[in-house]
């Protein structure tokens, strides 16, 4: 057997595999010969056919049959042989597989990169200042007041107006894509709040329960092609119920319905402590988004299309998911699948390519987790629950692949913090960085 590996780039592996002919023909008159003893064909004991007309009828199931197990058989040793860790399965190109001549086929394999990480020290990235906004405890008091609002429903009369809370019936239909047609859904929404596709909201106004109407609007689709981004959905919407939203007052009593605040001016000191908390995380994970796209820019490689696959998919599903638990779906953003990869294929490539990076610097800097720092994140998961902590415990001490992931979390985070103590970091306005 010949083997000859090629690198077609850094992340894809090209394997030639040639079986000479004494091989091929041995394997070839073996499938024949099974495929005899089981054979029924008109006029013939099974085992009793000719061997020419079982040769006739069954050449394709042999051809199948032989080359599935010649790949089985061939592929994985020279795989081995070679050190090739493919990361999905390989695509097969081959010849046709006949009597008298060698067989010879190919296989596309995608590996890691091998990722040499030579600048990570001194990496520049901006950081966003820290100020405390008082308008900001005072949206988080009126989203709270909001969240508390009672919604009184309206008799049959009135009609939709902004900040009236409407559910309806409604389906989508896609102008030259049946495919794409929703069937009826239901949902709830505040009119105004602009949480639907642009327009769809200000068709509701001045409908009354009960009636129902037709209209068209332009899907947003996220792509870049004019064809795309020129779809049409025809909505069919039918009020059910109009309510209308009654805010309570933001009094003692008011502060006195989440528990451990007698007074309003307690529960606003609360709300500055955790909208400083909020901010502080926020600049911080976006800091550290930046720190990880400078060690990109530092460290360029290619990243395995497997692996964009799996992390778009992963992205996917999770928008899907909180899409749900908003009571609104990707049709009523304008997006599927295939304009989602589109949109963000980019995103999913800086994810891996920056995860692999971190990895690597993880075992560069051989960079470990002591039982203390497990144990310190178990405390963190728990937030100070010890019933919570007990059942943490056991479950990670009876779950490795769980254990495993939260140390590589860990290890991560600290590689993280490694690269960040390197850095040169400039603090500027929020403003500033907008801008850049």
């Amino acid at each position: 057997m010949q083997v000859h590996v090629e690198d077609i780039s850094s992340v894809q592996k090209k394997i030639t595999i040639e079986i000479p002919v004494e091989r091929v023909n041995e394997e070839i008159d073996k499938a024949y010969a099974a495929i005899q003893k089981k054979a029924k064909l008109q006029g013939f004991r099974p085992g009793k056919a000719p061997m020419q007309l079982i040769k006739r009828t069954y050449s394709d199931a042999m051809r199948d049959d032989v080359m599935r197990r010649l790949y089985q058989e061939t592929l994985y040793k020279a795989l081995d042989d070679h050190k090739v860790e493919p990361l999905d399965p390989p695509t097969i190109e081959s010849d046709i597989l006949e009597q008298g001549v060698p067989f010879k086929y190919s296989a596309i394999i995608e590996v890691m990169p091998q990722i040499l990480l030579n600048e990570y020290n001194g990496l520049i990235a901006s950081k966003e200042k820290y100020v405390a906004k008082a308008e900001s405890v005072d949206n988080e008091l009126k989203r709270m007041q909001e969240n508390m609002a009672q919604l009184i429903p309206l008799d049959e009369d009135a009609a939709v107006e902004n900040g009236h809370t409407v559910s309806v019936d409604y389906s989508v239909s896609v102008e030259g894509s049946p495919e794409e047609n929703s069937g009826e859904q239901s949902t709830e929404l505040e009119v105004g709040s602009n949480k639907l596709i642009p327009g769809f909201e200000e068709q509701l106004i001045g409908l009354k329960s009960g009636a129902s109407k037709e209209f068209t609007l332009d899907l947003p689709t996220g792509g870049d092609e004019a064809e795309t981004s020129a779809k049409k959905g025809i909505f069919s919407v039918t009020v059910k119920e109009i309510k209308r939203k009654e805010l309570p007052e933001l009094d003692d009593e008011f502060a006195q319905q989440f528990g451990e605040y007698e007074t309003m001016e307690a529960l606003r000191e609360k709300m500055v402590e955790y909208h400083e908390k909020h901010e502080t995380d926020r600049i911080d994970n976006e800091f550290k988004e930046r720190i990880i796209q400078a060690l990109i820019e530092r460290n360029p490689l290619d990243v395995p299309e497997s692996m964009v696959k799996r992390q778009l998919d992963h992205m996917f599903e999770n928008l899907k998911n909180r899409l749900k638990s908003q009571q609104m779906s990707l049709e009523m953003m304008g997006l599927d699948a295939e304009s989602f990869r589109a949109r963000f294929r980019d995103d999913a490539m800086d994810k891996v390519r920056g995860g692999l990076l971190l990895m690597a610097l993880v075992e560069k800097e051989n960079i470990s987790v002591s039982d203390e720092e497990l144990a310190a994140h178990y405390e963190k998961i728990a937030a100070g629950n010890p019933e919570m902590l007990d059942r943490i415990k056991e479950y990670y001490a009876s779950n490795k692949n769980a254990k495993g992931s939260i140390i590589s979390e860990i290890k991560e985070d600290k590689a993280i913090s490694l690269l960040i103590d390197n850095a040169v970091i400039t603090e500027v306005d929020a403003e500033q960085l907008k801008a850049a």
